[in-house]
């Protein structure tokens, strides 16, 4: 089994609750507007970090655009995905630059979305920080039980932190 953490557009501030979370996971990866790279360094997944960078992280040199990784069953694309639509993504233009993949993972709306009704899934896991977060805090898990099963769960954090 392999447990993967995904969060987004934390803007320099992580809710603990997230922390403590991935903390507990294999992966994580991070879809962009991390602001503050030093926030980064509460999250010690047992594996590896995965980010990308978002529309407010230019500033950032250690990450690219886009990452494409393989796991058993099928491969993840992440991207911020302000690309594909500078107020809410398109899940078509995505799934088309991405036709290969199994999950794509984007960020920028702050808002999490599930869109797993066809191949490849379209998932957001909303913002695991303070901006925008909509009154709760965002995530998700991604949770590889073998090459043909794969699960996803949304966890939310509605504590002020």
């Amino acid at each position: 089994m392999i447990k993967i953490g995904i969060l987004s557009d934390t803007h320099g501030a992580i809710h603990p609750g997230v922390i403590d979370l991935m903390n507990d996971c294999d992966f994580v990866i991070h879809a962009g507007d991390i602001i503050e790279e030093s926030s980064l360094s509460a999250l010690n997944p047992r594996q590896k970090m995965i980010a990308v960078k978002g529309n407010n992280d230019q500033h950032i040199s250690s990450f690219g655009e886009v990452e494409l990784v393989e796991f058993p069953g099928g491969s993840i694309a992440i991207e911020h995905g302000h690309l594909h639509g500078h107020v809410q993504p398109s899940h078509d233009s995505l799934r088309a630059a991405y036709p290969d993949s199994r999950v794509i993972i984007y960020g920028h709306t702050h808002k999490q979305v599930i869109d797993n009704q066809q191949t490849p899934w379209v998932i957001n896991p909303g913002s695991a920080g303070k901006i925008r977060n909509y009154g709760a805090a965002r995530c998700l898990t991604l949770t590889i039980e073998s090459q043909k099963e794969w699960n996803i769960e949304q966890h939310i954090y509605d504590d002020i932190f």
